[in-house]
C-alpha cells in the first residue's frame, strides 16, 4: 500500500491513464488529495424495502429478491431485457437497454440478488429501469448496506471507469489501506473530548463510508470544526501581526470639517446605531494604530453617511479620503450623493474611473498629486500605479466582497508615509460570529437600525410555477409610475451552469412586455460605459 504522499498513480486499480485523467480533471495528484476529494451526496442504503410497499414513483428502494425471469424482447433500438425480481410480498419488473448481451451472461434465473435503483411506473405499474444488481451472500442478504458516497465526477473520468461508483471502488481501497497512524491528530485532546468529537482518523473513515447517518453528522462535524478551527487560528495570528506591526495615522482632532457638516449640513439626525459605529471608528482613528473595520448594515441603514464622516474626520487632520466601489454605476451614484451633502462646505470631490479620460483624468490626478482635492470617489482605476496621492489617510471600499486581498493591499501602498486607514462596506447581512470568521482580520461594525420614515423590504421568494403572477405584480407597479429591475446570475447562457441568463431573459421580457407600452433596457459588468 502506498503512502499517503505517493503519486496516486500507485494505488491499485488506478495506473498511468486513470492517475492522468484524476490529475487533469478534478486536481488529484497524490493519494492524500484522493482522501479528501469528499462526496456531495450520498444514497440510503441502509434498510430492504418489501415490494408490495412501495409508493411512489420516483423513490430510490432497495430489494432482496430471487430472480425469476429473464428475456430480451423487441428490436433494434427498441430492444430491451426484462427481468423479473419476487420476494415474499409481490414481484418487481426489472428493464435494461443497455449492456443487454453481457447482463444475459452474468445474470442467473433462480439465484438470489440485492437489487437497488429509481422507481418508475408504466402502465400503472412499477418497474426499475438499470438496477444495481449484486449477488445475495452470506454476508450481504441478511444486513443491509451503509450510505453509498457519491463522488463529482466528469465525462472523461467517466470514460476510463471512474464514474461515483468507480471512484467509490478506489476510496475503498485507499479507506482500508490507511491506519490510524497515517494520520495524526491535529486537534488537541482536550478539545476533541470537550466538544465529544470523533478523532481525525474516524471522522476521514466516516464522511466516506458512514454506517447511518449519525456516523455521517459526527464526521461532517469534526472536520467542519477542524477547517474553521484552523481558520480563525490563522486569521487571529494575521490580526495579532497586523496590530503589533502596523502603525497607523493618529487622528487626533475632530475638526471644523466634520463639526460643520454635522451642524448645518447634515439633512436628519442620525440614527444610535450611526452614531454607535461613528464612535467606534473615532476611537480606531485616535489610537495610533491602522485601523481596518467592516461596516455591515442594510441598504438605506445610513452607511454613505458614516463613510463621508469618516472621509471628514480625515481633512481635519491634514489627509486626503478615497471611496473605491466595484463598478462605476454605483460610484457615480456615491460622488452624486457626497457631492450633494457636502454642498458649498469648500470641499473638493473628484470622480476617476476607466472611462475618464484625456485632459479631465490629467487633472484629477495633478489634483490628487499635489494634495488639491480632498475626496477621490471611483472604481478600480483608484488602485492603477499612475494613481498618486500628496497623503492619503482613509481608503473606503464599498461592496467589500466585489474586491480581492490584493485590491485591497494596493490601496494601502497609495501613501509612501505608511498605508492608510481602511474602511469597508458591505450591505450583505452575515451574522456577527459568520462575519468574525470571513472577515477575520478585520473589527466589525453593525448599523443595526433604519433612518425614521424609512419603509422596511418586503422578501418574497417565488418559484417558476408563480411566473405570471409575478409579472402581474409587474405590471401593477410600473402603471402606478415606479421602476422595476431584475437581475440575472450571468450574462449569456454557458454549458456547464444550468443558470437563467440575462440575455435569454431580456428577449423573453420583451416578448411579455411589448414596446411602445413598456420601455426595457439591459446593463450589464462587460458593457462600454457609454453604453451603460
Amino acid at each position: 500500500m502506498p503512502t499517503l504522499d505517493s503519486n496516486i498513480e500507485y494505488l491499485k486499480g488506478v495506473g498511468p491513464q486513470r492517475a492522468e485523467v484524476l490529475k487533469k480533471e478534478l486536481g488529484i495528484f497524490t493519494c492524500r488529495d484522493l482522501l479528501f476529494h469528499f462526496p456531495f451526496r450520498y444514497i440510503d442504503r441502509t434498510q430492504f424495502h418489501k415490494i408490495r410497499d412501495v409508493r411512489n414513483e420516483g423513490e430510490q428502494v432497495q430489494f432482496r429478491g430471487i430472480l425469476r425471469r429473464l428475456e430480451t424482447i423487441g428490436e433494434g433500438r427498441a430492444r430491451r431485457l426484462v427481468g423479473s425480481l419476487r420476494d415474499d410480498t409481490g414481484v418487481m419488473e426489472l428493464v435494461w437497454f443497455q449492456a443487454i448481451h453481457w447482463l444475459e451472461k452474468s445474470l442467473q434465473v433462480g439465484k438470489e440478488y440485492i437489487v437497488f435503483g429509481r422507481l418508475s411506473e408504466f402502465n400503472g405499474r412499477f418497474n426499475i429501469t438499470h438496477p444495481e444488481m449484486e449477488e445475495a451472500t452470506p454476508d450481504n442478504s441478511q444486513k443491509a448496506r451503509s450510505f453509498d458516497p457519491v463522488y463529482p465526477s466528469t465525462d472523461k473520468l467517466t470514460q476510463k471507469g471512474l464514474d461515483a461508483r468507480g471512484l467509490r471502488k478506489l476510496m475503498r481501497v485507499l479507506i482500508d489501506g490507511i491506519a490510524p497512524a497515517d494520520l495524526p491528530e491535529t486537534l488537541p485532546d482536550p478539545l476533541i473530548a470537550q466538544y465529544k468529537m470523533a478523532t481525525r482518523w474516524e471522522a476521514l473513515r466516516q464522511i466516506h463510508f458512514p454506517e447511518n447517518q449519525r456516523e455521517l453528522d459526527e464526521a461532517t462535524r469534526r472536520l467542519k470544526f477542524e477547517e474553521l478551527f484552523f481558520l480563525q487560528l490563522r486569521l487571529l495570528q494575521i490580526r495579532t501581526r497586523r496590530k503589533d506591526a502596523l502603525r497607523g495615522f493618529a487622528f487626533g482632532s475632530i475638526g471644523e470639517h466634520f463639526n460643520t457638516f454635522y451642524r448645518e449640513k447634515l439633512p436628519f439626525e442620525l440614527t444610535e446605531a450611526q452614531k454607535r459605529v461613528l464612535r467606534e471608528i473615532r476611537a480606531d482613528l485616535g489610537a495610533g494604530r491602522h485601523m481596518n473595520r467592516l461596516v455591515q448594515g442594510d441598504v438605506g441603514s445610513g452607511k454613505t453617511v458614516v463613510a463621508l464622516m469618516t472621509m471628514l474626520m480625515a481633512l481635519d487632520n491634514g489627509f486626503q479620503a478615497a471611496l473605491m466601489a466595484p463598478t462605476e454605476i454605483l460610484a457615480q451614484q456615491h460622488f452624486a450623493n457626497i457631492t450633494e451633502l457636502l454642498g458649498d462646505l469648500g470641499i473638493k470631490v473628484g470622480f476617476l474611473s476607466g472611462s475618464v479620460k484625456g485632459k479631465k483624468r490629467a487633472a484629477i490626478l495633478e489634483q490628487l498629486a499635489a494634495g488639491d482635492l480632498h475626496i477621490v470617489v471611483g472604481t478600480h482605476a483608484l488602485i492603477e500605479d499612475w494613481v498618486t496621492f500628496n497623503n492619503l489617510g482613509i481608503s473606503i471600499i464599498d461592496e467589500q466582497h466585489r474586491f480581492g486581498v490584493e485590491q485591497r493591499a494596493a490601496l494601502w501602498k497609495k501613501n509612501a508615509h505608511g498605508p492608510p486607514h481602511v474602511l469597508v462596506m458591505t450591505a450583505t447581512p452575515i451574522p456577527r460570529t459568520l462575519a468574525m470568521t470571513l472577515y477575520g482580520d478585520l473589527d466589525v461594525s453593525v448599523i443595526d437600525e433604519l433612518p425614521p420614515g424609512r419603509k422596511p423590504v418586503t422578501t418574497m421568494h417565488k418559484n417558476e410555477h408563480h411566473r405570471l403572477r409575478v409579472q402581474g405584480f409587474m405590471r401593477d407597479e410600473i402603471a402606478k409610475g415606479r421602476q422595476v429591475y431584475v437581475v440575472y446570475p450571468m450574462i449569456e447562457e454557458t454549458e456547464t451552469m444550468d443558470l437563467q441568463n440575462l440575455m435569454s431573459g431580456y428577449e423573453a421580457l420583451s416578448r411579455d412586455f411589448p414596446q411602445p407600452e413598456y420601455q426595457i433596457s439591459i446593463v450589464h459588468g462587460k458593457m462600454k460605459a457609454a453604453d451603460k
